[in-house]
């Protein structure tokens, strides 16, 4: 018994932990998805955190990115609930935290697919997996679609 919990901790020491844990603890490569933003712009649960990082973001201290698909899921989800002027200044708020917009290329779409295809799923949120998977980043969400992708991606929860 002692052997193998020594060999997990040296295991864990030495960088080869189970990978989703290991990155969410030392990762500063950030993908937000659609319910973080919103969760930001409506004041709900986990606001604060999605706050503190698009500050890191800001100051230089983490990267933080999301995909294009996933941003015009906030825009559509902004336009609908408030007015069309409102999403322009998210995105303006978004662009100068420094949040790098990633276009959804041939290789992004594909692994979303896979990940879609696996996984029960919106196909928005699996661009945000798709994107932490390819990264190997951290996703934050409360969304409860990702709980299936927890062996495979590191998520922090909101």
């Amino acid at each position: 018994m002692k052997l193998v919990l020594l060999l997990r901790r040296n295991c864990w020491l030495n960088g080869l932990a189970i990978k989703p844990k290991r990155r969410l603890l030392l990762s500063n490569l950030i993908v937000l998805d659609s319910y973080a933003i919103l969760a930001f712009l409506r004041k709900e649960a986990g606001h604060e955190r999605v706050f503190e990082i698009l500050k890191g973001a800001k100051d230089g201290k983490l990267q933080v990115m999301m995909t294009w698909v996933n941003v015009g899921e906030v825009a559509y989800i902004v336009q609908r609930s408030w007015d069309k002027s409102h999403v322009h200044e998210i995105l303006a708020n978004l662009e100068s935290s420094k949040v790098d917009f990633v276009d959804a290329g041939e290789k992004l779409s594909l692994k979303a697919a896979d990940l879609k295809a696996e996984y029960p799923m919106a196909y928005a949120d699996a661009f945000a997996a798709a994107l932490t998977e390819l990264q190997d980043a951290v996703l934050v969400t409360g969304d409860p679609e990702f709980k299936p992708l927890e062996d495979i991606l590191a998520i922090e929860w909101l």
